[in-house]
């Protein structure tokens, strides 16, 4: 199992920096952390139940915790706090990060959804 030698968050608080044994630095931002939550919230209990994760581009990191000598439970600013990202997990998203940003996006694209969050009317006046 790879363990991270350090885990750092940015000042903006809106990536982390990673570094392997014998690796280089790795970045994540805040939202591909958290639209990549391994919680069932988000994964749901099976791959057909996943619930695609949509305006998290300005989600930024309250928190890290370290779970164990396992894992990190990372809280984000929307209120999401139920992932625990395990060493094993973190690694596969440095090692596959290209590919699974480039999934999430093309999901996105064909439900016509955003990254940016919603705007809601919620009333509308006459001039």
């Amino acid at each position: 199992m790879p363990i991270p030698k350090s885990i750092k968050i940015n000042k903006a608080r809106d990536a982390i920096s990673l570094k392997f044994a014998g690796s280089d630095t790795f970045h994540i931002s805040a939202e591909f952390l958290r639209v990549m939550s391994p919680s069932a919230e988000v994964r749901g209990h099976s791959p057909d139940k996943a619930i695609l994760q949509t305006g998290k581009r300005d989600v930024v990191i309250e928190d890290i915790q370290k779970t164990g000598n396992y894992a990190l439970r990372i809280y984000f600013d929307d209120g999401h706090d139920s992932g625990i990202y395990s060493w094993d997990y973190l690694h596969d998203l440095v090692i596959n990060h290209a590919k699974y940003w480039s999934q999430y996006l093309k999901e996105l694209h064909t439900r016509g959804k955003s990254r940016e969050k919603e705007m809601q009317v919620l009333k509308m006046f006459d001039a």
